[in-house]
């Protein structure tokens, strides 16, 4: 069991932040960039941050209406306190070249492998954390059994298959809560054959089971996240918000059952875009609480939250 104590006098003493350096590896459809933020002082480890699901680029946005610049704000964050991280652009994302349909989870392991030997090269580090958030806290604990890998932190990782926490947030939704059966019939297409019928489906969920990206979506709703832990004696750090409106703290309980060794922290008031809103029982209203959390998304100006750095550095700097 790693010992989370948060030595803060110690973190505030580190230097700031050196200027970001640009970086980019080669791959055989192309080349892939991202943006390392470094410590001006001594390295104390090495992240790499793998982003969530979508056109999600190395900032943490989007063009789909994403604008919250969460993974700038972590990666610099985390440089301040002396650990070196590196976000990036994912295939066909941002500035990387690739087809960001033509995608897998070997084919994402594949790219972690060389972002982490690049890390390593430019920072002499013997290992390199992985840091996913959302869908990349699968990829994170998909590419575990890499080599180089320290450990592993989750940010608001799901506990379960996705099709069971995608079918909850229609659920959520009284709009969609009538197209769930239909939904129901398509993911289970889906799963036995590759194929989805989404004719019953509005345009929105129709969308998700595209021919694009449905053998994609296929590999990710028969994985199973606790599962994928179970098979990983690395170090795990855990965090979720409890005002996190796709993500919610629950998906922690099978992730900590498959890991009772690993380290959960769950923060009041913090979002699925890592920054602070209002927890759900001190909001005026269910409103109020949504609203405050949807705001979280398109304000790149909003701090993260508190406690998120702190605890992340905590992890990755202290002793094995």
């Amino acid at each position: 069991m790693r010992c989370l104590a948060l030595i803060l006098a110690l973190l505030s003493a580190l230097p700031a932040a050196a200027d970001p350096l640009a970086l980019e590896v080669q791959r055989p459809f192309g080349t892939l960039h991202g943006t390392l933020e470094r410590p001006e002082g001594p390295v104390r480890a090495a992240a790499l941050i793998l982003p969530g699901s979508g056109p999600t680029d190395r900032n943490g946005n989007s063009h789909l209406g994403l604008a919250s610049d969460a993974y700038r704000l972590l990666a610099e964050g985390l440089a301040a306190q002396g650990i070196a991280a590196l976000r990036i652009d994912k295939r066909g994302i941002g500035a990387s070249e690739g087809d960001p349909n033509a995608v897998s989870l070997a084919a994402y392991r594949e790219d972690t492998a060389a972002w982490v030997a690049l890390l390593r090269a430019e920072t002499g580090t013997p290992c390199v954390w992985l840091i996913g958030h959302s869908e990349g806290a699968i990829l994170a604990a998909d590419a575990a059994a890499l080599p180089d890998i320290c450990g592993l932190v989750l940010l608001a990782g799901p506990g379960r298959p996705l099709g069971a926490l995608m079918r909850d947030q229609i659920a959520a939704q009284p709009a969609l809560r009538p197209y769930l059966p239909a939904f129901d019939t398509a993911l289970a297409q889906l799963i036995e054959t590759g194929t989805a019928e989404t004719a019953a489906l509005p345009p929105g969920l129709a969308a998700i089971f595209g021919p694009a990206t449905r053998a994609y979506l296929r590999e990710l709703v028969t994985t199973d996240p606790a599962a994928q832990l179970a098979a990983t004696d690395l170090p795990v750090l855990m965090i979720h918000g409890d005002a996190d409106l796709q993500v919610p703290p629950s998906e922690a309980a099978p992730l900590a059952t498959a890991r009772p060794d690993a380290t959960l922290v769950t923060l009041s008031g913090m979002t699925h875009m890592l920054k602070r809103a209002i927890p759900l029982d001190e909001a005026a209203s269910l409103e109020t609480y949504v609203n405050a959390s949807l705001a979280t998304y398109a304000d790149p100006a909003l701090p993260l939250h508190d406690g998120l750095i702190p605890a992340i550095a905590a992890f990755l700097a202290a002793p094995p």
